[in-house]
């Protein structure tokens, strides 16, 4: 069934839609921009959040503009598959154990999770808010054995998401 004729799918895409763009409102660290249909069932987003890179065999660096693409497929109310839904694009460098482009895994999504939920577990990955640092379970190994040497410096934002004004 087609966006077009699943009046469910389509007033859940509105409702997101909505919703994002009431988030970016009171948010200062994420962008987003729609891409596809009205209302949009795709979306490329931009975080502006402490995170790290990693160029070669060079220590980890701090960086502070992610990218990632945002997908609601048709059959995202009943079904869902986190690969396809969330697409990592920038910077391939990225240097977390849930990444490695163009995967990102914030463990298990729902269907029918929401824009704005997804928004928060991206931005708890990409911060280390939220980081696993096993091995049998990381898409980056090298930054799962450095994450477990330097849980010290976890988060690594402490600013708040979303404004509180």
């Amino acid at each position: 069934m087609t966006r077009g004729r699943d009046p469910i799918f389509r007033s859940f895409l509105e409702r997101q839609y909505e919703d994002g763009n009431e988030f970016t409102e009171t948010s200062k660290r994420v962008e987003l921009v729609p891409l596809h249909g009205s209302p949009p069932s795709r979306y490329l987003v931009r975080f502006d959040a402490k995170g790290l890179v990693r160029h070669g065999a060079s220590e980890p660096q701090e960086a502070t503009s992610f990218t990632m693409g945002l997908y609601f497929h048709d059959g995202y109310l009943r079904r869902t598959n986190p690969g396809r839904v969330l697409t990592w694009l920038s910077p391939v460098e990225v240097f977390h154990p849930n990444i490695a482009a163009p995967f990102i895994c914030i463990g298990p999504v729902a269907p029918g999770t929401g824009l704005v939920d997804l928004l928060y577990r991206v931005y708890e990955v990409i911060t280390f808010h939220n980081v696993s640092p096993r091995e049998d379970d990381a898409l980056n190994r090298a930054a799962c054995a450095w994450a477990r040497q330097n849980r010290r410096l976890f988060p690594l934002d402490r600013r708040p998401f979303k404004s509180l004004t």
